[in-house]
C-alpha cells in the first residue's frame, strides 16, 4: 500500500505513540482489504464506548491511547450504558469505569455525543465526502440515503481514523463498489417503520455484497422508516450500503413477499407480550418522538414505557413540549444510551420487552437473553394505552 512520507512518519511515531498505533492498525486493514493507499476523511463515529461491551481491556486501552493521541477531524460517540444526569441504580464500578472511558474519548477530543444517530445532531459534510463510521446502522444510512461515504468501519479502525483523519481506500469507498449486482425486489406494502425493519434484517441476512439493490419501495419513505431498513440491513449481514432505484433486469433478483416477511418476523419474534415498552434503537429523533406525542395524545401506557435518545435531542423536544407531555403518558426518557447497550434491561430485571426495533429484538435476543414481543408504533400504542 502507498504511503505518503507524512504517513510513513506518521508510523515512525515522529507524531506520538498514539498516532503511530493509529496509522498500523489502518495499514493492516489495509493490506487486508488490498487498499492501494489511505484517503483523506471528514469525519469519525466511534463506537466501542459501554464498559460492558470492552470491558477493562478496553478501557486500559483507551486510557494508553489518551495519553498523548489527538483526534483530527470532528468525531462522534456511540452510546455509553447510562444517562449522565440521572444516575440509575448499576454496581458502583461499573458506572466509575463507565466514566472513565468517557474521559478517554474527551481527552482525546471526541465529541460527547452518546448518540447512534449523530447524523441527526451534527452537520452533514457536503455530498460525497469520506466518513468512517463505526455504528452499523448509521454507515448503511449514510451511504445509502445521507451521500456520504463510509465502509462499515469497526470501533478500532474508527478510532484510528480519528486520530490520524485517514481511511484505507477499499471497499464501499471506491465507486465501482457502490453498484449493486443483486436486487431485493419487495413484494409486499410496507405499512410501518416495522416493516421496513424486517426488510432491512431479510436483506443484510440474504445479501452478502457490499451494496445491495432494494427496489419497490416508496419514494417518500420516512426517516424513521429508513433508519429502521439501515438498521435491519446493518444488523444481520455485511451490507453496507441499498439502492432504491427502479427495478433492472440486468440484476440478479431475490423475491421478498408474504412468506419471507413472516419468517424473518418469527425469527426476531420471541414473545407474544412483555413487561416494559421501549422505543429508540436506533435513538429517536425529534420528529419520531414528536409522532409519538401526537398518538399518545389525551392517553397513558399501561406498562412501563422507556425510549432512549441523544441528550441534545432531549433537551430540543423539552423545549417544544414533548417531554412533559410524554411524561404524563408515562414515558421514561434515557439519553446517552440505546436499547442495546444498556445494562439497565438485561434478564435479571426483564423476561421480555416489546419494541418496535429489529436491532433491538436481535440484540436482546442474543446478548441479553431477553425474550421480545416484536410490533409497530401503531400496534404498541393501540395495545397498550388507556
Amino acid at each position: 500500500m502507498h504511503l505518503t512520507r507524512e504517513e510513513e512518519k506518521g508510523i515512525s511515531g515522529e507524531y506520538g505513540e498514539a498516532t503511530s498505533t493509529a496509522y498500523r492498525i489502518l495499514v493492516a486493514i489495509g493490506e487486508a482489504t488490498d487498499a492501494e493507499k489511505l484517503v483523506p476523511i471528514k469525519w469519525a463515529h466511534v463506537s466501542g464506548v459501554n464498559y460492558n461491551t470492552i470491558g477493562d481491556s478496553g478501557l486500559e486501552f483507551l486510557k494508553e491511547i489518551s495519553k498523548d493521541g489527538k483526534v483530527k477531524v470532528k468525531t462522534s460517540l456511540n452510546p455509553m450504558g447510562f444517562d449522565r444526569e440521572n444516575l440509575p441504580e448499576l454496581p458502583p464500578e461499573f458506572i466509575e469505569k463507565q466514566f472513565e472511558i468517557a474521559r478517554a474519548y474527551e481527552k482525546i477530543g471526541v465529541i460527547p455525543t452518546f448518540s447512534c444517530i449523530p447524523y441527526e445532531i451534527l452537520p452533514i459534510p457536503q455530498e460525497g465526502a469520506q466518513v468512517s463510521f463505526a455504528e452499523s446502522s448509521a454507515a448503511v444510512l449514510a451511504n445509502s440515503n445521507l451521500n456520504i461515504i463510509t465502509n462499515k468501519e469497526s470501533a478500532l479502525s474508527a478510532l484510528a481514523s480519528a486520530l490520524t483523519g485517514k481511511s484505507p481506500y477499499s471497499d464501499l469507498r471506491i465507486d465501482e463498489n457502490r453498484t449493486p449486482v443483486v436486487e431485493i425486489v419487495n413484494e409486499m406494502d410496507l405499512e410501518n417503520e416495522l416493516d421496513y425493519g424486517l426488510l432491512g434484517y431479510f436483506t443484510g441476512k440474504t445479501i452478502q455484497k457490499s451494496c445491495t439493490g432494494i427496489c419497490n419501495i416508496s419514494e417518500n419513505t420516512d426517516m424513521w422508516s429508513l433508519k429502521s431498513l439501515a438498521a435491519g440491513i446493518g444488523t444481520s449481514g455485511s451490507c453496507g450500503m441499498f439502492q432504491t432505484k427502479k427495478p433492472s433486469k440486468f440484476l440478479e433478483k431475490v423475491n421478498y413477499g408474504k412468506g419471507e416477511m413472516s419468517e424473518t418476523r418469527d425469527e426476531l419474534n420471541t414473545s407474544e407480550d412483555g413487561q416494559l415498552i421501549t422505543f429508540g434503537s436506533p435513538q429517536l429523533g425529534i420528529e419520531e418522538m414528536s409522532k409519538i406525542q401526537t398518538l399518545m395524545e389525551g392517553k397513558k401506557f399501561t406498562k412501563p414505557c422507556k425510549i432512549f435518545c441523544p441528550k441534545s435531542v432531549f433537551c430540543k423536544a423539552k423545549q417544544h413540549g414533548i417531554i412533559d407531555s410524554l411524561q404524563r403518558s408515562g414515558v421514561e426518557f434515557i439519553s446517552d444510551a440505546c436499547i442495546c447497550l444498556t445494562p439497565l434491561i438485561n434478564k435479571k430485571n426483564y423476561d421480555s420487552i416489546i419494541t418496535n426495533s429489529v436491532k433491538a429484538s436481535y440484540y436482546m435476543k442474543t446478548s441479553n437473553k431477553v425474550s421480545v414481543a416484536l410490533k409497530s408504533l401503531k400496534s404498541i400504542i393501540k395495545g397498550y394505552t388507556v
